[in-house]
């Protein structure tokens, strides 16, 4: 039915916006399952579709979700070809988790926790010791990495329980914060490309009876930032990718579980003022905000003291139609950061939280330049940026 023009517009419910599969189906469910079937005492089977293996090796992809794959089986043959597999066979995805972004969603694949117990709740949130915005993913300010983030990691827990644990990634990785405390344990190696990482992975998946294994590519998700989902440069490193899901497949030794997942999908958004609203220069927005953290399609807010419900309601008025905007207290209730809150991540949390809708971002271009002219975006509720392929093969 047509509304009329005369009607008040309808704003976007935040109990409405579609929620993470926490418990069942998100990727802190993975880890948790896959230790529980080797039989690492503490965890329960979460995502009841998946077989127990002796070896089970993950495959992280940075920035390639579910509709990016399904979108491109030119340029992916072989991942393409995976999407029956997916979920235990079900053919069905995983979602990331809110907000779908690299350092929420690696806390969660590492710790087996929701964003609102592991407390990385975002891209930039602020730290309710300091009253400062950190930056998770490159760990600015300088924050103690074990009071940030307390919880031992799966992988911890399983090396622990003598599951032979490894990481392959990138060697800058080693030493930072976020793996500090989202993917520690067991022994990390480090390798330049993508071919080594893949041999390594399936070396150490071999190396014991009992074994998991991480490995980790990021320039999938560089490229989707730089040049957006519908470039060729986008496109030529999702070809590159697919080879290297594939030379790893033909290598996993006998008993072994091989899951090939992002930590979120992206999508590309014009550079118009429809499009990009820009926060430093919208004076509704910004009046009555002592800070602004997350990032353009998922936005923590932070009111001046005595300021958050004004901050509400201004920032429902205008972006209502094309955001789910929130007071902390409503995304919590909602279960967008998970069931449970940890007391420590309930100031990490906005004021008012708001998360895309429709094909817009609220940028900073004074004080967020690089992130602002972006041309792949991520981070909110939807399905191209929630819904992450969680891809299996077996030997």
């Amino acid at each position: 039915m047509v509304q009329p023009a005369w009607q008040d517009p309808v704003l976007l419910a935040p109990e409405a916006a579609p929620v993470p599969e926490y418990g069942s189906g998100s990727l802190a469910d993975l880890l948790p399952t896959l230790v529980a079937g080797q039989g690492v005492p503490g965890f329960e089977a979460s995502i009841a579709e998946l077989t127990p293996a002796d070896r089970n090796c993950v495959f992280l992809i940075d920035g390639l979700g579910w509709e990016q794959i399904k979108a491109h089986p030119d340029e992916a043959p072989f991942l393409y070809s995976l999407l029956p597999t997916s979920r235990g066979g079900t053919g069905r995805p995983v979602t990331s988790g809110f907000p779908a972004t690299t350092a929420t969603s690696l806390a969660s694949v590492g710790t087996g926790l929701p964003p609102g117990e592991h407390g990385l709740p975002g891209y930039t949130v602020r730290n309710p010791e300091t009253g400062a915005l950190m930056n998770q993913l490159r760990w600015r300010p300088w924050t103690e990495p074990k009071v940030w983030q307390p919880h031992p990691t799966v992988f911890q827990l399983a090396d622990a329980a003598g599951v032979r644990t490894a990481q392959v990634s990138a060697p800058a990785f080693e030493q930072t914060p976020l793996t500090k405390v989202a993917l520690s344990g067991g022994s990390f190696l480090g390798r330049l490309t993508g071919e080594e990482r893949m041999d390594l992975a399936a070396e150490r998946l071999a190396a014991g009876d009992r074994s998991l294994v991480y490995t980790y590519y990021s320039e999938v998700d560089g490229q989707g930032h730089r040049y957006g989902v519908d470039s060729d440069a986008w496109r030529g490193q999702l070809m590159y990718v697919d080879g290297l899901a594939r030379r790893l497949a033909e290598q996993l030794p006998p008993r072994s579980a091989l899951y090939i997942t992002a930590d979120h999908g992206m999508i590309d958004i014009p550079f118009d003022e429809q499009s990009r609203i820009d926060f430093d220069e919208d004076w509704e927005l910004s009046a009555g905000v002592a800070l602004l953290g997350g990032e353009g399609r998922a936005r923590h807010v932070y009111a001046v003291p005595g300021a958050q419900a004004d901050v509400l309601t201004v920032w429902r008025e205008v972006l209502g139609e094309q955001f789910w905007v929130a007071s902390r207290d409503e995304a919590v209730a909602a279960g967008w950061f998970g069931p449970r809150i940890d007391e420590r991540v309930h100031g990490r949390i906005g004021d008012v939280v708001a998360a895309a809708h429709d094909d817009v971002v609220i940028t900073a271009s004074v004080k967020e330049p690089h992130e602002s002219a972006m041309v792949g975006m991520h981070g909110s509720l939807t399905p191209v940026e929630q819904l992450v392929p969680l891809l299996e093969v077996r030997s």
